[in-house]
């Protein structure tokens, strides 16, 4: 069934304030959760905390009062939205469990995202990133063993394997080959936009949330092996947000934000198993769709053109939270050896990029290399879940 959401009415605004009641949402159990449910968790949050901080940047390079008292009603709900679906998380879980479950939701979005994207220059884009963020899975795994001796597969329950992707120590770029060519915004599918406006807002999150809670570590190797990854997760909101066309206006922008916010609620409202969770989406969903038209009638006030000229006619098909293992192997294949030149892509190191691994790690061995060697150290082996066979490099598989 198709659906459009310009057609569509939402909840009213005046009546989308929830009390401290209704926000009092009771957290997923992790021990009996789909894991695919606490990826949507993870993925809606940080979808709402970019809508969260774009609205406060619009509002800032506005000189319109009544604009800011717009924004400042719609960011407000937004702000709930964004509470209550975070602290849908359980406190229950420790600080790397829930970094395994974003680097799982990065694992198979990217890999979906990456199956689906109709650019083949934004699709190369997506599929050399979600090599790193295997790889992060993988070294995460490992450190999880370590510190709390128990086995990343009762989080990610055998949906993602977990082995070697590019690894960790190669993700270091200079910041130049980091930055890719934007789309270009008026020929370009619009559901290449909600994509990389979906990867980027994911991504950022994860760099937010590692920058904030790897200190909180006492183990050294954890704390290094956080600000080592926090950094790649830097690189990777740059190689990101640099695919959106900077041509955009603030408004065009605007209902890009909300358009894709009602595609993802509606998809995750379709597929998710557990009720009560699927009655947030549905609620935030209803919310949503009144957010969408008022974004409209400020494009249309402020901008003077129709949405309709930059939005799809209706929602593209779901975006689905489902194993990617078949194509993540073809990718490990045959783009494990990839770097960034430029814009590009090559398979040799270059001068750039070896002078910043130089720099960097300064002959010595990273953090996300000891991690290995201490984890070896303790159990004489890797952590691994590859439940499709052998690593399909033969120089990473398990010796």
């Amino acid at each position: 069934m198709t659906f459009n959401p310009l057609e569509q009415r939402g909840i009213p605004l005046e009546r989308q304030i929830r009390n401290w009641r209704e926000l009092n949402v009771t957290p997923i159990d992790p021990d009996h959760c789909d894991p695919y449910t606490r990826c949507r968790i993870i993925t809606m949050n940080g979808i709402e905390v970019e809508a969260i901080m774009f609205s406060h940047q619009l509002a800032r390079n506005t000189v319109d009062p009544e604009v800011k008292r717009q924004l400042a009603q719609t960011r407000y709900i937004e702000a709930q939205q964004q509470k209550a679906v975070n602290w849908l998380l359980p406190g229950v879980s420790s600080v790397l469990e829930t970094t395994i479950a974003y680097e799982q939701v990065a694992v198979d979005l990217t890999a979906w995202v990456a199956r689906m994207e109709p650019n083949p220059y934004l699709k190369q884009a997506y599929q050399f990133g979600v090599l790193e963020d295997f790889d992060h899975l993988y070294r995460y795994a490992n450190l999880y063993e370590m510190i709390e001796h128990r086995k990343a597969d009762a989080i990610v329950e055998g949906l993602t394997e977990v082995m070697p992707g590019r690894p960790t120590k190669y993700h270091h770029r200079h910041p130049a080959d980091n930055v890719r060519d934007p789309y270009a915004k008026d020929e370009t599918n619009p559901l290449s936009k909600l994509h990389a406006l979906t990867i980027m807002s994911a991504e950022q999150q994860t760099m937010n949330f590692y920058m904030n809670t790897g200190p909180t570590y006492m183990e050294p190797i954890a704390r290094q092996l956080y600000q080592e990854i926090g950094l790649i997760e830097e690189e990777h909101v740059t190689h990101y947000e640099s695919l959106v066309d900077p041509g955009e206006t603030w408004w065009e922008q605007l209902v890009n934000h909300e358009y894709n916010e009602c595609y993802l609620y509606y998809s995750f409202m379709e597929q998710e198993s557990d009720p009560r969770v699927k009655a947030i989406w549905e609620l935030h969903l209803n919310q949503e769709l009144e957010h969408l038209h008022i974004a409209c009638d400020l494009m249309r006030r402020h901008d003077g053109r129709d949405p309709e000229s930059v939005l799809a006619p209706q929602l593209p098909d779901v975006l689905t939270f489902e194993p990617n293992k078949a194509y993540l192997r073809e990718l490990l294949d045959t783009q494990i050896d990839l770097t960034t030149l430029g814009a590009g892509y090559v398979r040799e190191a270059h001068e750039r990029f070896e002078k910043m691994q130089e720099q960097l790690h300064g002959g010595e061995a990273p953090p996300s290399e000891r991690v290995m060697t201490q984890h070896d150290e303790m159990f004489g082996r890797e952590y691994r879940v590859e439940t499709e066979g052998e690593h399909p490099d033969p120089a990473l598989r398990e010796k």
